[in-house]
Parts: structure tokens; sequence; C-alpha cells
């Protein structure tokens, strides 16, 4: 059954921005979707940067890099915290964490431990190894005030500058990169570190470079890692990004105990500045945070948020239905990839009632199809308008046709009465260009009637005298080819799903799903005329059509 598989990564790289997925076949696949603005209650006119989310999701810290801009502030960059009462709530005003902890100098790159507890950060302060320098500031409760900050000693910190602390759930490691001047050792002009210690009582080990496929020559910084240790996000400028100075990365292991893999750019929707950087990642996984000063902000660098999906849709039919339940259920128990969806996106190694719950909870929710160029589901209700659902291309519906809002193959239908009764829609594509794919469900019993057609065009679907689904839609060279015929009676006045598919060699049509003709072509005649459904050249449908799907890719149901 790897046939799915194959499909669901088509469908991967077509989704809402980027699709990561690797070759390894152990890997589940999940996408990015667009980036939201943190909005004017966080952002300001000045530099924010370095966010950290809470465990909780009700607490965000970060830095600001504008001294003066932001009212409150203590020294060249201060850090500040905003909350909120639920997840679903708006940020509240920030409050900047005081002179305790903030100092007249720069104090930059806040990062919250798992249990609150601990903030650690970058400081340019006095008393540190070097001119930046990792710190720590404690508080015995969530309600407690911090306390002061503790450099954290001459083993972590160098002469060279370390910035950008992340410490990992269970607080035994500590992720950062150098800054400023490269240590000994290392890749490139900045490298990205870890720290460890045995238990939280002990002292930091000695930092330890996280190697040369992480770091390379150019400036490799941030790193960040999932609450289940198997990702890592981190800002670079390696080349091979849409961005400028700074892209965001990520990068995966089988295991705690696994090297990292060659890390991959998230591509142009995330990373859409000449600076996108300092990553942060929900505790479940769900939210990417970072930095960027990309166009829509409020200053020159912004807090942004992007979601990170699961990808539910098993089959590639842009639904999730008892299909990909059945797959699901099918590898119950196993390590299979493409249904490991949860706790988090990327999957834990098993299926099992996480990923069912996950699963659930898109339940018969029909997915975006970015290739879907036009739908008309044809469940008005009244009017002279069928709506597109997807687009700007709304039919006109003229002549006698009746609306049916409860009688169609998914809600309501349109009913034809073989005698005028059409809808004329403008251009949605010129079939000589590449592949697409037209769907429709259509309910009657007379013969030799079109379905759907182009105007100055060919008919692409409608069915012959003997109530065959056939499609006029062939090519025009200099050896034009004649329509194709299927063996297929559709005028049973039982509903049917009738479909032409053109791949760019081959013509085929579906009856309920299945191929019923196929043939090679050369090429399809090209037309840049409006689509028109319930007639064409020859008679009018008399009956009802449901669901009129236009796409400008294959779509093998």
């Amino acid at each position: 059954m790897r046939w799915y598989k194959r499909t669901t990564r088509f469908l991967c790289m077509a989704l809402l921005g980027l699709v990561f997925f690797s070759s390894s076949d152990s890997k589940a696949d999940f996408t990015f979707g667009e980036p939201v603005n943190l909005g004017a209650t966080i952002n300001s006119t000045a530099t924010e940067q370095g966010p950290s989310i809470s465990a909780d999701g009700l607490s965000l810290y970060f830095s600001d890099h504008s001294p003066g801009v932001r009212p409150g502030g203590h020294g060249g960059a201060d850090l500040w915290v905003a909350t909120r009462p639920k997840k679903d709530d708006p940020w509240c005003i920030p409050v900047n964490l005081g002179p305790v902890v903030n100092s007249t100098a720069e104090d930059e790159f806040p990062d919250l431990s798992a249990d609150g507890l601990s903030l650690y950060f970058c400081s340019n302060r006095a008393g540190g190894s070097g001119h930046y320098d990792l710190w720590v500031t404690n508080r015995a409760t969530t309600d407690d005030p911090w306390q002061e900050p503790v450099n954290l000693g001459s083993t972590v910190n160098s002469t060279y500058g370390e910035a950008g602390p992340r410490i990992l759930t269970d607080g035994l490691s500590l992720l950062f990169h150098d800054f400023l001047s490269p240590r000994p050792g290392g890749y490139g002009g900045w490298d990205s570190y870890v720290t460890t210690r045995a238990t939280a009582s002990d002292p930091w080990s000695a930092p330890v470079n996280l190697g040369p496929v992480v770091n390379g020559p150019d400036f490799d910084a941030g790193p960040n890692i999932s609450a289940n240790g198997l990702i890592m996000f981190l800002h670079s400028s390696k080349p091979g990004g849409p961005g400028g100075m700074s892209d965001l990365w990520m990068t995966r292991r089988e295991t705690r105990d696994a090297d990292w893999e060659t890390p991959i750019n998230l591509g142009p929707v995330v990373n859409a500045g000449n600076f996108d950087a300092t990553p942060d990642l929900s505790s479940d996984g769900s939210t990417l945070y970072f930095c960027s000063e990309r166009p829509g902000g409020f200053g020159s660098v912004d807090l942004w948020q992007v979601p990170i999906c699961p990808l539910v849709d098993f089959t590639g039919d842009y639904r999730v239905d008892i299909e990909d339940l059945t797959i699901l259920i099918e590898h119950w128990g196993t390590g299979e990839s493409l249904c490991d969806i949860g706790p988090m996106p990327w999957g834990d190694g098993v299926v099992d009632a996480q990923d069912l719950e996950i699963l659930m909870r898109d339940w018969e929710k029909e997915l975006p199809d970015p290739n879907l160029l036009a739908h008309w589901k044809l469940d008005d209700t009244e009017g002279m308008f069928a709506v597109d659902s997807v687009g700007e291309n709304n039919g006109i519906v003229f002549g006698n046709a009746e609306w049916k809002p409860e009688g169609g193959q998914f809600g309501g239908a349109l009913e034809f009465d073989g005698t005028d009764d059409m809808v004329i829609a403008g251009f949605v594509l010129n079939p000589e260009e590449g592949p697409f794919s037209a769907f429709a469900w259509i309910k009657g019993s007379t013969s030799d009637q079109v379905i759907i057609s182009q105007q100055g065009g060919v008919n692409w679907l409608m069915v012959d005298m003997d109530g065959r689904l056939i499609t006029e839609l062939k090519s025009d060279g200099r050896r034009p080819s004649s329509p194709l015929y299927s063996e297929t009676p559709v005028t049973d006045d039982n509903w049917h799903k009738v479909g032409f598919v053109w791949d760019g060699a081959q013509r085929t049509l579906y009856v309920d799903d299945l191929p019923v003709a196929t043939d090679s072509q050369t090429g399809l005649g090209g037309s840049a005329g409006g689509l028109v459904i319930g007639t064409g050249q020859g008679a009018f449908w008399s009956g009802m059509i449901d669901d009129v799907r236009i796409y400008d890719r294959v779509v093998v149901p």
C-alpha cells in the first residue's frame, strides 16, 4: 500500500507553505501554516526578538533591543514577559522584568525552563568572562519574584561570547551559540554548542560543538530542541534559503542518542524576510515562535508565530474520512510514519491512541487544496449566482434551474430542466497548458447531454446516445484524435461521480472513482473561454448536478 505514501508526499509539497520530510521512511510528514504577527500589544517600533513560550503557553518572554522605545526599560536591551489567561486569549501588555533581572547593559534572548523556575539569558553586564555571557535567574515558585541573576561560570562562558541559551525539558542540557568571535575548533562564524550536567544541582560540563552537520562555515545559531528531543530548529545564513542574512532551518534525529541529520530550510513562507531568527517551539510542538523583519510588522523586527500541523490526510484526497481511519487501524502498533502524527506533529515512533485522537480532531473535515482552482458546491438556496467556494469565479445561473437545498449528494444541488438551464462562469484554465482534473456529481436519466464544457472549446464531460460517459477534449494537432468513450452508462437516475483527468500524456475518464477509459494523447486543444455547467456543444442537461471541482493537478480518486 505504498501508493498512498507517494500521494501524501505529493500532497505535502502542495500544502500551505513547507512540508518537511526526509529520505527515511520512519518519519512522519507535517506542514507549516501561514505565519501570524503577534500584534501591536507585543510588538512595537522597537526590535523584539528571542521569544520563549512557557510550557503551559500562558507566558511569553522576549527581549527588546531599542533603548528608550519601550517605556520602563533599564538598559540597551531588556527582558520582558507577556501573559494571557488562556491559550485562546489575547496577550496582555508586556511587563519589564525589572532592575533585579535587567541591568543597564544589554540583557537578551531569554529562555524559560519547563518548570518555569529558571530563566536563562545572555548579557554583557559586568562580572562575566567575556563580552557576552550566559546567566540564569531563579525563583522558588512561579508566583515568586525573580532573584539576582547568576553567571554560569567560566566552564561555559568564555572570552569569545555566548548567546541564545535554550534549556532542554529535563533541565540537564543547555544549548547556545558562540557570539562575536568563534570558539577554537568551530566550523564557522557562529556555531551551536551544548553543555550538560548529571543533575540539576551539578555544575555544567565543558561545551561540545554540535558538529559539522549542524554547523558550517556560515552563522549557525539559536538552536532550539523539541520537548521529545527529536527535532531541532535554528537560524542560519547557510546557502540555499530564500532569505538573506538569516533563515530558519530544521534538523531531526531518530533518537536522543542519534546524530542530527542535514538541516532543511523551512522555505519561503516561513522565511520571508532578510532576517528570520531565534526560533522557539511550544511544548506540544504545535507552534513555532520566532522573530522576523518581514513586511507587515510594527517595527524593524517583530515576534511572529507559525502553526505546525500533522498531515492527517493519508490518502491525499484532502478529506479526513473512513479511508484515513482504515489506514491508521491497519498500522496500529507499528512505527508507520504516515500514521504516526502524535503527540508531536512528527510522531513518537508508534501508531496508537494519541495518533487516533489527533486524526479525530479533523474527522470529516475537508482540507484546503491549493490546486483546487474552482469549486461550485451548488449548495446555494436561492438567487442567480452559483458560488465558487475557493475563488472568485462565481457562476451565473440561466434559465429555470432550480435550487434543491437538501437534494444533493453533498448538501444541496442544482436541478436542470434539459431545455435552457445552465451555469456560466469565467475562465478557469486552458486545457492545453498542463495537467488538470474535472469532477462532478450527476443524477439524470436522459442521454446525449453535456455536463461540463468550455466556451469556444469543447465538451469536457458529457454522455452519448447510450448514456455512456465521454470526453471530447482531444488533440487538435496535425493528427487530431477522437473523443474518448467509456463503456459505462451513468444515466440510470442514480448519483454518480464523474471525472476527467489529463496528466499531460494520457486522458482518463472516471466513474464513481474508478477509471473507465484511458488513452494516450500528444496534447489537448486549447481554449480561453469561460466554463459552462449544464450545456455545451450538444443538448442541455436534464437532471441534477452537484459539487463541481476543477484542479490544476492530477487527482487520482
